[in-house]
């Protein structure tokens, strides 16, 4: 917090100097004093928006920078198109086997906090390893695979576990949309800001080796945000602390069955379970399509992302809103159904000559994410309104757990069909109109999930 009060005296008063120098008057002076005393007020009355915010903008400049390359560092290194699919198989895999066991342990803790620097600390020691994978002789592109899954898994796998069920405890319902508001949006800008640097730099090195020692530095670096952010959320504390539960493995069937009694937590855990099924199962092939059929370099596939985050973050305001007039369920089916549209892009980006196609693939795809920040903003809402508060980490973990599932199995899949439908161009378009068609179900289930809470035939937490 202090570090970031400095931060905001700095530029000021460096804004100030900047000013007085160019002989700008002072109508543009009150203007940013204005701003600087609005985001004094914001930083004194919104904490924990403030302290989630920089937790967000660590988290995702280090998985932006690791995770936004690791197809084209896993492609330097000899990966074939299967092995690209193992980049989601690895992670979900170890997800399973450690989830579940993770998130007992998580509801025993009585300083959940810990967890999640632990978790913090792991994940920068396996990027740390990640970024030697080039020095390996034998078995590189597995090696990569593996430690990059361990790396992620910490991060995306056992941080948020711990993330998830920490934050009902330092932070109020009153304020969760606030908060969660502001974190989505300084992620947001942090996922804007990093692939555009990186696809610069990459695509002003000449050489592969080059290339592939700038992947290196670039997993470095995200394990030195990640260790930085470990010791920020120290300062997050618990105003609502839960008692930790102890639930031994002897007694996970008497706590499954009354998950299984749930009908919110099971109706909202199949609906959103299939929603995932359909958005996975394109993941890899979006890659394939970039890079492969509309012919983009590092600079182009980095603007991809770059234009999603855009388009998430213009709407975000708006989606918000929308969020705490009328919940968070409506707006997800908003979100869904942008998402239906991402195939369209694709289809229609590689039915145009280059570079047409890949100009009119990111203008498609810019417009589909506009409703992409309710993915983003309320699923986790969701989500804590039907876990059961006396296992809230456990109730987390099962859930968790069947995404993982599919996170694993879903690119694997997509790129089997493609394969099977014979691994060309029109293979690639015949397997996003099956994503398309399944995602228009997706999102007719969550409407039909909806519905029967709003009939009152499922009784409201």
């Amino acid at each position: 917090m202090e570090l970031l009060r400095t931060m905001h005296k700095g530029v000021f008063l460096l804004t100030n100097i900047h000013l007085h120098e160019n002989g700008i008057g002072k109508p543009s002076m009150k203007f940013i004093k204005n701003i600087y005393i609005r985001t004094q007020q914001f930083i004194k009355n919104q904490p924990s928006s403030v302290n989630y915010g920089i937790d967000g903008l660590f988290v995702a400049g280090a998985m932006g920078i690791a995770a936004n390359n690791n197809n084209l560092f896993a492609m330097r290194l000899g990966a074939t198109s299967t092995q690209l699919g193992m980049l989601h198989f690895f992670p979900s895999l170890f997800a399973l086997i450690l989830i579940i066991p993770a998130g007992l342990f998580t509801d025993s803790l009585k300083n959940k906090r810990r967890m999640i620097s632990v978790m913090l600390f792991l994940a920068a020691i396996f990027f740390i390893v990640v970024s030697t994978s080039a020095f390996i002789p034998i078995h590189t592109v597995y090696f990569f695979l593996i430690f990059f899954a361990l790396a992620a898994v910490s991060v995306n796998g056992l941080y948020n576990l711990a993330w998830q069920s920490f934050f009902p405890e330092a932070v109020p319902d009153k304020d969760r949309n606030t908060v969660l508001t502001f974190r989505a949006r300084m992620t947001m800008i942090v996922s804007m800001i990093a692939p555009l640097l990186i696809g610069e730099i990459l695509t002003a090195i000449p050489s592969d080796e080059g290339k592939i020692r700038t992947h290196q530095l670039f997993y470095v670096l995200a394990a030195l945000l990640l260790v930085i952010n470990a010791f920020h959320f120290r300062k997050i504390k618990a105003v609502l602390p839960a008692k930790p539960q102890r639930i031994s493995f002897a007694e996970m069937k008497t706590a499954s069955k009354r998950l299984l009694s749930n009908k919110q937590f099971v109706f909202f855990t199949l609906a959103i379970l299939f929603f995932h099924m359909t958005w996975h199962f394109d993941w890899t092939l979006y890659f394939i399509g970039q890079a492969t059929y509309l012919q983009m370099n590092e600079r182009m596939l980095m603007l991809a992302p770059v234009t999603s985050t855009l388009a998430q973050l213009i709407t975000l305001k708006f989606w918000s809103k929308m969020t705490a007039r009328r919940g968070s369920e409506i707006p997800l089916a908003y979100g869904i159904l942008g998402l239906c549209l991402n195939p369209i892009a694709m289809i229609v980006g590689t039915s145009l000559p280059a570079p047409v196609g890949m100009y009119v693939f990111l203008v498609l795809h810019f417009i589909a994410m506009f409703t992409f920040a309710n993915i983003t903003l309320n699923i986790f809402q969701c989500l804590l309104k039907v876990v059961d508060e006396e296992c809230r980490s456990f109730s987390i973990s099962v859930y968790s757990c069947l995404i993982m599932i599919s996170n694993a199995v879903m690119p694997m899949v997509g790129v089997a069909i493609y394969n099977g439908l014979g691994g060309n161009l029109d293979a690639l378009r015949i397997t996003f109109v099956i994503a398309f068609v399944v995602r228009i179900v997706a999102m007719g289930l969550w409407i039909l999930r909806v519905k029967y809470f709003k009939r009152g035939e499922v009784k409201s937490i």
